[in-house]
């Protein structure tokens, strides 16, 4: 199978890497130029239609993306240790957080980098005051995560997995693009500090 991926700081390609690496799965990545738009050639049109990565092509030639699709094939071709929850609760709870992570963390943080930021200012029409605006969404959102994690080590609960892959991809890129997480969120900071501090963050 092939993993086609994009290397620091697309946050979607790291997801899998991250996810792969805490299951011990060797799968290197083959580079998509993201810069040079070969995610937007033909040739991987034919594997995405969309035009994105990550994107895993099996050895049938199916091809699978979306990342938490992706990392599901993963979960269940090789469920040791088990990323997406142990129990039917944790299952859902793991599945709730990472739309909550999606839609309300990371939703602002694409909204800025796409209408904002001077990079995506060269490949797209940009709305500045709509991307503006996302700044202090995003700053809710953390707001809003480091009440939810006063409770608890990781987002779903006492287990890391697919949810917190998902926040520290988003928080990382976020702070790279210029969205860094205020230093009173104390609670954000130290779960950020905990998912940090394990290997697979390199991935």
């Amino acid at each position: 199978m092939i993993l086609y991926g994009a290397p620091m700081p697309a946050p979607n390609p790291r997801r899998v890497r991250i996810f792969l690496a805490e299951k011990g799965v060797d799968l290197p990545e083959t580079p998509v130029n993201i810069l040079k738009r070969e995610h937007k050639s033909p040739e991987h049109r034919a594997r995405n239609s969309l035009g994105q990565v990550p994107t895993l092509v099996l050895d049938d030639g199916t091809a699978i993306s979306e990342t938490v699709a992706i990392c599901r094939y993963f979960e269940e071709t090789q469920p040791d240790p088990p990323l997406f929850g142990r129990t039917p609760l944790e299952k859902a709870t793991v599945d709730m957080w990472v739309r909550r992570i999606e839609f309300t963390v990371m939703g602002p943080v694409g909204n800025f980098w796409r209408h904002a930021h001077p990079f995506t200012a060269k490949v797209v029409d940009q709305h500045q005051a709509f991307g503006e605006s996302n700044r202090e969404a995003y700053a809710g959102a953390l707001r809003w995560l480091d009440r939810e994690l006063a409770d608890r080590p990781f987002l779903a609960g006492e287990h890391y997995g697919m949810a917190d892959i998902c926040g520290l991809t988003t928080v990382d890129f976020a702070t790279w693009i210029g969205l860094p997480v205020p230093d009173e969120l104390a609670n954000v900071r130290a779960w950020h500090a905990r998912v940090s501090a394990r290997p697979s963050a390199q991935a």
